[in-house]
């Protein structure tokens, strides 16, 4: 299959690796039909991100289609449609059970990072059953896939952390794709105004467009 590979600090290459294959009973092989190219994949090329090492293939958001599941899958079977999260979870360790799905013992960040990711023609997905969401029929993919990481992400860390509320004040620093989900999905809350900063004017356009005030 085809790969996109970090080599080091500002060398990437697109190889041809082996097809991923069950490594636990819980793993699942999936078929990449979406996926999207994070700033933190631009952080790693950069060398930034110490715990990705040269030869890991890159990204851990994306839509795909399940082509094999281990014996001790027990919610998917090959031939559905799902969402991955870019944080997989067992759900069982002492983390998972507070809801802190990012410290999981056996996962958290762990695609593209810690194991080979989702910019490939096929992934492996420890832990399925917690880490990958059925996709509804007739469901949009390319806008679904951002639920993997960006929107989730702008929400959680931005809106839940900062508080929102009806008729607050909200100040977004910087209108790129986290800046936007956290305008979209602070809009549920009712702020009474939502003020972008950023110093490129086609993102501040396309904020108004969302919503901005």
């Amino acid at each position: 299959m085809k790969a996109l590979v970090y080599r080091g600090p500002g060398k990437k290459a697109v190889e041809d690796r082996p097809k991923p294959v069950i490594d636990a009973a819980t793993d699942a092989i999936v078929k990449i039909s979406k996926m999207t190219i994070c700033g933190t994949d631009l952080h790693i090329l950069k060398g930034d991100v110490a715990t990705c090492q040269p030869g890991r293939v890159l990204g851990h958001e994306g839509t795909g289609v399940i082509d094999e599941v281990g014996p001790g899958v027990t919610t998917f079977k090959p031939g559905e449609r799902v969402l991955i999260s870019c944080i997989s979870a067992c759900g069982k360790c002492e983390y998972c059970r507070k809801q802190m799905y990012s410290h999981c013992v056996s996962g958290g960040w762990i695609l593209g990072n810690k194991i080979d990711g989702t910019q490939a023609e096929f992934v492996r997905i420890p832990h399925a059953d917690t880490s990958l969401y059925r996709i509804p029929e007739n469901a949009d993919e390319e806008a679904l896939v951002m639920l993997s990481d960006i929107l989730p992400t702008g929400f959680e860390c931005g809106v839940l952390n900062g508080k929102v509320e009806p008729g607050s004040t909200v100040a977004i620093v910087g209108s790129g794709p986290i800046g936007l989900a956290a305008l979209l999905t602070a809009r549920f809350y009712s702020p009474a105004e939502i003020i972008m900063v950023d110093l490129d004017d086609n993102r501040l356009e396309t904020a108004k467009r969302f919503g901005a005030t």
